[in-house]
């Protein structure tokens, strides 16, 4: 990257959306994130005179200055738990935080004027029938998913402590349409059917992936923390559109390139797109990778989300081909931790854990 993004400069052609979109399994991040650290070094983060004094040069003899991979970084427990929440498991997600207080305040309300809750519409399993929603932490539900984002969102705008921003992110000095903006902009903050349908247009236009929402999620939260700014309505659309950038290109094999955001926001050009995605990946500090152990606390936490508001996912009853699907799942899982499992079941017990070990099959999706 530095100076020049040379993977998406060229508005001549673009292999996203001239093709149809493959089934690959997705890769790992840390392809893109060894590309973000080069282009880091490149641009001057940690090649200085200073650095290769100090004994940081690479200790083969190439003279290059040796890069610490994102994922050896270590922090303090204290430092992790408290201020970086989208880089640890343990850490609560910012967004059901921020929901809680509305949540608090909606049963409270429900009590003091003893509002029913109506007609229950939940469906529950019994003993004759199981139901299940088609979403999983490995195959979320693509438009559920979307919709718990945007509602997430939607609570950081609302429930924001300020409303700290940068220039960069500002719609009025960086506008995505020609339309004028208006003088109040930064007063009105969106309705979660707003930021729904600006995010549904762009994943239903690159053809993006539930998990692509997840990890868009996470790249937000963490620049919120790391560059300490708030989502506020004047930054909101640039600050949703940079995430969604990252986490197409971490994610998906076939990336969609700046070129193509162009194509669906007519009126933003490319040299916009690449300055945005610059400071954004400088202000992340070129950290893009996703541990699986934070994304399913999303993924989870989302769903409480959903509850919590009233966002049920569609229930079916489990079918014969859903639960030979599933046990499908199960088996290649099993196979391929059995390995795993032996290893740890070699271990030394005493007399007393040896009694009562029991290992039961379970099953995954």
């Amino acid at each position: 990257m530095g100076n020049t993004v040379t993977c998406c400069v060229s508005p001549d052609a673009s292999p996203k959306l001239s093709r149809a979109r493959g089934g690959g399994a997705a890769p790992g991040p840390d392809r893109w994130a060894d590309a973000y650290q080069a282009a880091a070094a490149a641009a001057g983060g940690g090649s200085g005179p200073a650095e290769a004094e100090s004994g940081d040069s690479d200790p083969g003899g190439g003279g290059g200055p040796h890069l610490q991979h994102i994922s050896d970084r270590e922090f303090p427990d204290d430092l992790a738990l408290e201020s970086n929440p989208s880089d640890h498991p343990r850490a609560s997600t910012i967004f059901l935080s921020k929901s809680q207080t509305d949540v608090r305040e909606k049963r409270k309300s429900n009590h003091i004027n003893h509002v029913s809750p109506g007609q229950l519409t939940k469906k529950y399993s019994s003993c004759s029938t199981i139901f299940i929603d088609d979403s999983t932490v490995s195959q979320p539900n693509l438009r559920s998913t979307i919709k718990c984002v945007t509602l997430a969102i939607f609570y950081h705008i609302k429930n924001r402590d300020s409303d700290r921003s940068l220039d960069i992110f500002d719609e009025k000095s960086h506008p995505l349409t020609r339309e004028e903006v208006p003088d109040d902009y930064y007063k009105h903050d969106p309705d979660h059917k707003h930021i729904y349908r600006f995010v549904r247009t762009l994943f239903s236009a690159a053809q993006l992936t539930a998990e692509c929402a997840i990890v868009t999620l996470v790249y937000l939260e963490r620049l919120l923390t790391y560059a300490e700014i708030d989502i506020c309505p004047s930054n909101w659309k640039r600050i949703v559109l940079g995430a969604i950038l990252l986490a197409s290109k971490v994610w998906d094999d076939q990336a969609v390139w700046n070129v193509d955001y162009c194509q669906i926001l007519k009126d933003i050009t490319v040299e916009d797109m690449n300055e945005m995605e610059r400071h954004f990946l400088e202000l992340l500090q070129f950290n893009i990778n996703v541990p699986a152990s934070v994304y399913a606390k999303y993924y989870f936490d989302l769903r409480s989300l959903a509850d919590d508001n009233n966002l049920s996912f569609l229930l079916e009853p489990l079918s014969k081909e859903r639960a030979q699907k599933l046990e499908a799942i199960s088996r290649l899982c099993e196979d391929k931790y059995k390995d795993l499992s032996k290893a740890a079941m070699r271990r030394s017990f005493s007399a007393d854990n040896l009694v009562g070990i029991r290992r039961s099959n379970a099953i995954l999706s």
